[in-house]
Order: structure tokens, then C-alpha cells, then sequence
């Protein structure tokens, strides 16, 4: 995935209210941007850090810009939680990842039940329900989900083993926005509830793949698919 636009850069002053950072230029501008994640983003937020913004052109937005990625240890993270969406759907779309190759027709954004899954591909003999989630958070040498309780990621699972139920393939897949990891795990201390869900999700046949993603200010791209540790 290449940013269409040329990203402006700048640093962290300080992250506040969740979906706000204040960001000095490299102008010397001072700035507030959107940030798009809602976690707490333990392990990628640090003050004074290089960061990249992307420019909106968009009348009816107050920030004029769009948090995408943070320097940490001399690494960029990701941290726009709608590139990992977009991301599976190239990525699935053009072969990319061994697990869900084959597919003839991807959408994105398809409801099943009461809940809309991030992608739905099929072919000839298959049809599947994919959920994108985002991770950033390091521990030791691992990647961890999530950063804070997600009771939507709960609900997300539950209606992923009805999709397995169905005889529809039914897969969690978690993408990676930093390459200082070796593993992919649960935070089973941040949220022991969607650790036990996932657990259960895998025992009734959901499928669960984790692939980690290179960030630059000129693209983010699928690396590799992750070892896991759950």
C-alpha cells in the first residue's frame, strides 16, 4: 500500500482524548491531528518522537491531519488503525498472503448476522468472513492484542464461530504495523476475556493468522506471516 499523498512530517508534543495529538512541524508549526486509534497504544506513543501526518483536504473535518506512524527505537510503527483494513484487502485481492490465496471476488465491509466483517472473499468452492484488527503493542519480543478491553473484538469472535457454523470459512486475522517483533500473542492480563473468546473461536474452527507489516512514510507492506504463541 503506497500513500497517495506525500506525508508531512513532524513531532509528538502529546497525545490527549484518545483520537487527538498535538504535533509540531517541522516548520515549527503546531498542529492537531486525528488519531484514528482508540487503544491506549502502550509501547507506541512517545513524546517527542518523529511522527508522520497525513494532509486531508476535507471542509468539514477540524484536524487537518491524520496521524499514520511513530519512530520508536529507530523503527516505524503504524498506528492508523484503517490501514490494516485496506492492507488485507490488497493484500488478499493480489495473492499476498499464502493462507488467503485463491480467492476470486473480495468485497470489504459485508454483513453476516447483526455484525459487518472487514472482508468477504469467495471462489468456486469457498466462501469466507475475514475481521482485520491492528496491532501495535510490544512486549519482550512479541506483539500483543489488545492494548485495552475490547468488547467489540469479543463480539466480533462470537459471531465468527456463527460464520464457521454456517460452513462459511471463518478467519481472525491480525496485521503487525511494526517489524521489532519475532511472535504474535493475546494480552491475556490486559483482557483475559478476549483471550478465553479467542480460545474459543479457535476450538470451534476459526482460523487465526497473524502477518506482520513493513511501515514508511512512502508504503506499508506485508512482510511475513508471524509465529503465534496462543
Amino acid at each position: 500500500m503506497e500513500f497517495e499523498n506525500q506525508l508531512v512530517k513532524g513531532i509528538l508534543i502529546k497525545r490527549y482524548k484518545r483520537f487527538l495529538a498535538d504535533v509540531e512541524l517541522e516548520s515549527g508549526e503546531q498542529v492537531t491531528a486525528h488519531c484514528t486509534n482508540s487503544g491506549s497504544m502502550k509501547t507506541c506513543v512517545e513524546e517527542g518522537a518523529d511522527v508522520y501526518l497525513t494532509p486531508v483536504n476535507d471542509p468539514k473535518r477540524k484536524t487537518k491531519f491524520t496521524w499514520e506512524m511513530i519512530l520508536i527505537n529507530g523503527k516505524w510503527v503504524g498506528i492508523n488503525t484503517m490501514v490494516p483494513n485496506l492492507l488485507a484487502y490488497e493484500a488478499i485481492v493480489n495473492g499476498e498472503i499464502e493462507k488467503l490465496k485463491g480467492y476470486t471476488s473480495v468485497r470489504r465491509e459485508v454483513k453476516f448476522g447483526d455484525s459487518r466483517f472487514d472482508i468477504y472473499a469467495e471462489n468456486e468452492s469457498e466462501k469466507c468472513f475475514v475481521e482485520v484488527k491492528n496491532v501495535t503493542m510490544k512486549v519482550g519480543n512479541s506483539a500483543l492484542f489488545p492494548d485495552a478491553v475490547s468488547s467489540r473484538g469479543r463480539k466480533h469472535l462470537e459471531t465468527l464461530i456463527e460464520v464457521k457454523k454456517s460452513g462459511i470459512r471463518a478467519v481472525m486475522l491480525y496485521i503487525i504495523q511494526r517489524v521489532d517483533v519475532e511472535y504474535f500473542g493475546m494480552a491475556e492480563d490486559i483482557d483475559p476475556e478476549y483471550a478465553s473468546s479467542l480460545r474459543k473461536a479457535m476450538e470451534n474452527g476459526v482460523e487465526v493468522i497473524a502477518v506482520q507489516a513493513e511501515v514508511s512514510p512512502e508504503k506499508i507492506e506485508i512482510v511475513r506471516e508471524m509465529k503465534t504463541k496462543l
